[in-house]
């Protein structure tokens, strides 16, 4: 479970709470290079409360919690729809769009350089991650759990550390997703574009590790 103690660590927030990249955003905090500062360290260089940063943060939480059906069936359903189908259709249109970026505009000093290649990376992890999980793990769980079950989740969160890093690839390639000034429109709608699959992929492994897993554990 996310916790948000003084002492946690603001790049494992932004890696797990979906919505959080966007509060450390919105106050100047890092979360990709100085990722490892704590939430007191970050919330003291913003010149704000600890207690309004958690405050916001937990409010993520709170709504988290209740962005998905409850029933177990109707869970697995909402997450094939809104996040498996969803990520294969952004990759695309991203990757073609991450192409034209780095090949316009690859001798810019804030080029995303690599980020074709991280998003690659991160569409064929995630292709062979989903296929798993409709192929194998959904199907157990909709028949109710099997002894063995905590074997495929013991891998699927394996796979979702994995994940996890190739999004701090995306996020290194990017510069924390910050445009340059005068950014064209098609720079633009790929950092648009990559924020919000990265808030999915966040939100997809939170239900996941944090919601539906732990039913069958």
């Amino acid at each position: 479970m996310i916790t948000l103690s003084p002492d946690a660590c603001v790049g494992d927030i932004a890696d797990r709470l979906p919505g959080a990249a966007e509060v450390f955003r919105r106050h100047g905090i890092s979360f990709c290079c100085g990722g490892k500062s704590s939430l007191v360290e970050a919330a003291n260089a913003a010149h704000m409360p600890v207690a309004d940063l958690t405050g916001e943060l937990q409010a993520l939480i709170d709504g988290a919690a209740t962005d998905a059906p409850e029933e177990t069936g109707a869970l697995i359903d909402h997450i094939l729809t809104r996040y498996h189908e969803v990520h294969r259709a952004e990759f695309d249109w991203l990757i073609p769009l991450a192409q034209k970026v780095e090949t316009v505009h690859g001798d810019h000093d804030e080029a995303p350089l690599g980020i074709t290649e991280a998003l690659i990376a991160l569409r064929d992890d995630l292709a062979s991650h989903m296929a798993k999980e409709e192929q194998v793990l959904f199907p157990m769980m909709k028949n109710g759990g099997h002894p063995m079950i905590t074997h495929p989740i013991g891998a699927m969160r394996h796979e979702h550390d994995t994940t996890t890093d190739l999004l701090r690839g995306i996020e290194h390639a990017t510069y924390g997703l910050h445009l340059p000034e005068g950014a064209c429109r098609s720079w633009t709608a790929l950092y648009a574009g990559l924020a919000k699959l990265s808030e999915d992929v966040v939100r997809h492994i939170h239900l996941e590790n944090d919601v539906l897993f732990p039913r069958f554990e």
